[in-house]
Parts: structure tokens; sequence; C-alpha cells
């Protein structure tokens, strides 16, 4: 394109000023060669030092006269800069900054072409005393590669882009008559994107090192890159290839250039590491709904979705964050692009997201303006009676058009059901659907609440307070708190139990236990006593070389001797195991692991939400939770908590 533009404005020139035509565009370059290769040398010396605007000194420098600038003005355009409120003088810039590092690119070309290496010299990192020797194309190219690659803030990587295809035949072709002879690169060429395949490969690769390689590769016309990744979204089985960071942006980027609005981004999907989670958000930009729960995501991660969120013809409809650590701060983010008038977000989950009874104070801001929201997931977040008073301000407001509200596991007692009560009787209330289950409403609340369904003035329709007790009334996941002892019926023969069958040591002897037909004969495993289903949490504390934590169906296989029983080795069982420096989630013998300090806490919690089809697990120090990895699946039957021991002993911990 920018060949074609040098083109179009050398014929204006040439009509304007000569008053003749000359559609031989070979001709046409020819004959204006002078002053394009005194231009291109300027805009190349000026990109060296960073310059964008160069004065008349600078124009000299390279043979220019001041008259040839003005008369190439679709190129080199003259503007004014003042000095001071009495003095003002002439400075000139290119007509734009890519088309000043197109000129730079194709002037590195012509150097190269013309055997000038002396300019190419902070390409090839030679020694400015020695004089440089011819070299390859491709030397020079893989030099560029890296030089851009490594210069701050990616200053060249657009001109690394136009050099990579000035050096394409095709467009040598469009520019002979500028060049002295025309290079054939085709091999070269080919030497240069396996240099940048290679430099894509590594993990630690920044997100836009990563997005302009990948630009570099289309630029190149080798789109072998853009169809795997093509072929690969296509595909039912995402999971099953792990995707290094710079896969994830060259992923997030196609989505994000699709001319269609992707339908769903699910990152569950994905089999990558927390950052690779992270490189592909900006695809959110483009898709219609974003799964993004149990992602580890941060604050810079939430920004990119608001500015989704906000900018125009926003398609945007369904947002899932939760179980990530979104915090005050992150919802407080998230208001701001919903009040957005952009934003036509219908759903939103932030479930399991560390909130606190403040982020109902922001998200009722956005309820209380002009919103489109209807459809709001709060759950398993210690909200409190005073969130939900605060929350039920923005429900009051006549700009609240929320239908459906999800308040389960929020510590709601029966004075938060009466301020709810208060809420939806207001005329402006839209709420059909809500869910107050795991709460601790008392009978009162719940007669309260239910008498709303009876109320004609009332809009209310469904109301679920399932699963509520006094025993609700915990801190985060401890709510659905299990204190869980192990089955010595399933216990492997070199397991030795203690401490009322809740912890587990290998031992190098067989301990006598009697035949049983549910022990595991050769995996050194063991099962818990009680089958789980509903929400549970449990904790399980570990010492030694490793472990394994795990949840199974109770059919699982006990008696053979190679993988097929072992835990995360079917599709029968998820596991976690635990090392001195790493954490690893495996399910039917495919995993995701995770460096890990040899020094962190060894106790471990575990989460099982059997509905949502939720299974995570977490770090736990000092009451603190940091996610590890979440499965998603959709569990037929309870299930039962695990252990593996090979080198270690493990325990279940006590749950006040």
């Amino acid at each position: 394109m920018y060949i074609h533009v040098l083109l179009i404005q050398t014929e204006i020139k040439q009509q304007k000023y000569e008053n003749s035509e000359e559609r031989d565009s070979k001709k046409l370059l020819e004959s204006h060669r002078k002053v394009i290769l005194k231009l291109a040398e300027l805009a190349y010396k000026q990109l060296r030092k960073g310059n964008i605007i160069f004065n008349e000194d600078d124009l000299r420098e390279c043979g220019i006269d001041i008259t040839e600038a003005s008369i190439y003005s679709g190129i080199c355009t003259e503007v004014f800069k003042v000095e001071s409120i009495f003095y003002e003088r002439k400075v000139y810039c290119f007509v734009h900054l890519s088309f000043q590092e197109f000129m730079a690119a194709f002037y590195a070309f012509y150097c190269y072409i013309s055997n000038n290496m002396e300019p190419l010299q902070f390409l090839l990192h030679a020694e400015t005393d020695r004089p440089v020797q011819k070299i390859t194309l491709d030397v020079l190219l893989k030099k560029a590669v890296d030089v851009a690659a490594n210069h701050e803030n990616g200053q060249l990587d657009l001109f690394l882009r136009f050099l990579l295809g000035v050096s394409l035949e095709s467009n040598q072709k469009l520019l002979q008559g500028l060049l002295l002879h025309m290079e054939n690169s085709s091999e070269n060429i080919s030497k240069t994107i396996m240099h940048i395949k290679d430099q894509i490969k590594p993990n630690n690769l920044p997100t836009d090192r990563s997005i302009n390689l990948f630009l570099c590769l289309l630029e190149m016309k080798d789109q072998s890159l853009y169809r795997e990744i093509e072929e690969f979204l296509k595909s039912e089985k995402l999971s099953e290839q792990y995707l290094s960071t710079p896969e994830c942006s060259s992923v997030a980027y196609m989505l994000q250039i699709t001319k269609e609005v992707v339908p769903e981004l699910n990152l569950s999907k994905y089999n990558t590491s927390k950052e690779g989670y992270g490189r592909l958000v900006p695809a959110v930009s483009n898709c219609r709904k974003a799964l993004m729960g149990s992602s580890n995501l941060n604050e810079s991660s939430y920004e990119i979705v608001v500015s989704a969120l906000q900018s125009a013809n926003s398609s945007l409809r369904e947002l899932d964050l939760s179980n990530n650590e979104l915090k005050d701060s992150g919802v407080k983010l998230l208001s701001n692009g919903l009040k957005n008038s952009n934003c036509k977000l219908l759903k939103m989950r932030l479930a399991l997201c560390n909130l606190s009874e403040q982020s109902c104070e922001s998200i009722a801001s956005a309820l209380q303006s002009l919103n489109s929201l209807r459809d709001l997931d709060l759950s398993n977040n210690d909200l409190l009676d005073s969130g939900v008073k605060l929350l039920s301000a923005g429900l009051k407001s006549s700009h609240c058009k929320l239908e459906i509200l999800k308040l389960s596991g929020c510590l709601v007692t029966e004075k938060g059901c009466s301020i709810l009560a208060s809420a939806l009787s207001s005329d402006s209330s839209h709420l059909k659907h809500l869910d107050l289950s795991y709460n601790h409403p008392g009978e009162s609340g719940v007669k309260m609440m239910s008498s709303r369904l009876e109320d004609s003035n009332c809009k209310l329709e469904t109301l679920n307070v399932d699963h509520c007790g006094m025993l609700r009334m915990k801190l985060r996941l401890k709510k659905y708190a299990y204190n869980l002892k192990l089955d010595p019926n399933t216990a492997n023969q070199y397991l030795l139990l203690s401490e009322e069958n809740r912890r587990v040591t290998r031992v190098d002897y067989s301990v006598p236990y009697p035949a049983h037909s549910e022990r595991f004969v050769y995996q050194a495993q063991v099962l818990s006593t009680e089958a789980l289903s509903g929400r549970c949490y449990f904790e399980a504390e570990w010492d030694g070389g490793g472990a394994h934590i795990g949840m199974v169906y109770k059919g699982i296989y006990r008696k053979g001797k190679d993988m097929e029983g072992s835990f995360g080795a079917n599709d029968v069982s998820w596991c976690l195991s635990c090392s001195k420096d790493s954490d690893s989630a495996y399910y039917n013998r495919r995993g995701n692991s995770t460096r890990a300090s040899p020094t962190r806490s060894r106790r471990v919690g575990v989460y099982l939400d059997h509905a949502a089809g939720t299974l995570s697990f977490y770090r736990v120090s000092s009451d603190t939770l940091t996610h590890l990895h979440t499965f998603h699946f959709t569990f037929s039957e309870p299930l039962y908590a695990g252990f593996a021991v090979y080198d270690a002993t493990i325990k279940f911990c006590h749950i006040e």
C-alpha cells in the first residue's frame, strides 16, 4: 500500500510541477529517483535518532533543497513550530510517522542492494571503526528482527515490517525504478521466516513483541502460523494443546481482527499458563460472551475488559469474571464501564471474587445510572447485610432494569432480607428471580421474602432459600466446610492412617488391613469415607517430597498395576499434584503445571460446586486463598476426596 502511495504522490508532483504524465511506474520513479532517495535517507537518519520533526539543517545534511522538500509535500510537509510568542520557525515532518518508517525501511534495503553497508551498522551491531563486510540478505533481516525485538517501546516494529515487506521480490518489482538491481530473496526470506518462528517460541516474550512477530510473518506472505491458529480455533479440542504465552497473543490478535463478532471467548477451554490467560484477554473487544472465570486475572486485564465495555459499538453482552481476585478496586473499574453509554452488557457474573460491602456501593452507583444490565451474580462474596443495604439503593432506582440477582452465600441474615423486601416493593423494581441460598435468613426472613411472591405489586417470580442456616455465616468458603476422615477400607497396604483417620503416611512395610473390595491394591491411594455433592470445601496439608490431592468417582479402578487407577490419569478423577517446586493439575493424563516456591504454604483448599460443575484448588496461607487451578466438568455423581502418597504425609485439616 505504501509503495502505491509513493507512486501516487510522485505522479501528483509530476502533473502539478512538470505538467506531464507518466503511466509507466518504473520510468516515473526513475525520473524522481534522486530526490526520493534523499528523502528516504532523511527518514532513515531521523528515525535512528528518534526524531519525527526536523529542521532545514537536517534536510541539507541529506542534500535536500528546501524547495525540493516543499514540492514533495505529499511525502514531506512543512509545518511551523512556535519557539516563543515573538518567533516561529519552519520545521518539517513526513505526512505520517508510518510513512517515515516505510521510507526508512526502503533506504535500508537500498543501501544493502547498493553494497553501502556503513548506514546499516546499527542493525548489524557492527563496530563503527571497521568496514562492514557484505552479508547475505537473510543475515541482515534476522539482525533487524533481533534489534527491533530489543528496542524500547517497540519503536522499530513498523520499520521492521516494512523492511521485510520491501525485501519480497514482488515488492522489489514495484520499486524497480529506484533500485539498481533486484535481489533474489526467496531463500533468504525462508530463512528469516524460520528465525522469526524461533523467536516466537519463548514463553517470556512480551505481548507487543509476539504480535509484531506474528505480523512480520504475514508481511512476508507466510500464513502458516495464521492457518495453524485458524485451524486450532476451529478445533473442538482446544484444551488438548498447550499454548505458550506468545501463541496466546497471536490467538487473541486473530480473534480481534476477525470480521465477524466472536460468539464466545471461554478461557477455560484453553490450556495455558496464568500469563497466557492474560494474553488472551484483549480478544474480549470482539466477542459477545466472555467467560473468564478462574483465570487468575489481574488489574491490567480488568482495564482491558472495561475498555471493551466502553468502546464504540461494543459487542459484549455477557461477562463472567467469577473466581478471580477482582476485589473492590476491580469492581470500581467495572462500575465505570457499566455507566458508559456504549456499554450494552446484559449479564455479569462476579461470584467468588473476594468482594466486600464496599463493592456494593460501586455496583449500586452503576445501577442508578443508565445501564443495560439484566442479570447479576454476586454469589460467594462476603457482602453482609450492610452491603445488601448499599446494593438496594441501586435496586430502587428507576434506571435499574435488573431481573435476576444472585446473592447465594453472601452472609445475608434476616436484616438483609428486610432491606431486600423493601426494595422489591418499590414501583421501579424489575426483579423477577432472587437467589438467597446458602445464607441465614431465619424463619422470619424466609417468610418475609416469600410474601413478596404473593404480592401483586411485586414482580418477583422465583425465590431460592435452599441450604440456609447458621452454619452459612462463616467467611469465604468456610461456610461450605467439611471435616473429612479417610476410609481405612480403601487404603493401600503401604499407607498408615492415624489421628482418627485424618492423616495418612507412606510406610515401607505392609499394614495388616483386612481384605476389602474397595481397597487400592497397587496404587498408594486412599479415599474419604464421605461422598461429596452440592457445595463442599475442605483443606489438606502435606509434608515431604510431594503429594496428590484428588476428587474421584467411586468407580475408579483399584486393582491394576498400571496408571489406569491413578488419580488424574483417567476420566473419573481430578487431581492436584504438589511437589517442592511446582503444582500440577491433572485430568485424564492431561496436565497443567506452574512453578512454585519451595517455601510456600503446603496447605491446600479444595472447593467443589457440584451443580455448577467446578472443582477448584487453592493455596491456603493465613486464611488467604490463592487460586491454583479450576476444573470445569459436568459431574454425573458424587465425588470422594482422596490422597495419593508416595514420599509424604498428608492430612485433612480441621476447619472451625
